[in-house]
């Protein structure tokens, strides 16, 4: 997995690329941590990228979400693709994430 991170305004933008499973969702909670850490509570995450999302994914999404929310932050996320559209569905997790069709749409509801 890699991740490019870009600050617009007070958003931070993560587009991420490749899996996120098991093996790379602690390397990117430990990213996101890291700028909510220095107060930024606007994340955005481009999956666009993403072939792969796994239940640790899905586990970190929601971690990420939980604690910004406690900040009164927000995490939304972008650019799904049908696979992993189709796992967040299964799990439910389409109720209680903010997910929207590109970064521009996401932008108006961070």
């Amino acid at each position: 997995m890699e991740t490019e991170v870009e600050e617009k305004g007070d958003i931070v933008v993560f587009r991420v690329k490749g899996r996120l499973d098991a093996a790379s969702s602690p390397q990117l909670e430990k990213q996101i941590n890291s700028i909510i850490d220095t107060g930024h509570f606007k994340v955005l995450l481009n999956f666009e990228n993403v072939d792969y999302l796994s239940s640790a994914g899905m586990r970190l999404m929601l971690s990420v979400s939980k604690r910004l929310s406690k900040l009164e932050g927000k995490m939304v996320a972008c650019n799904l693709n049908d696979e992993v559209m189709e796992v967040i569905r299964m799990a439910g997790f389409n109720q209680v994430l903010e997910l929207y069709q590109n970064e521009n749409e996401s932008y108006q509801h961070l």
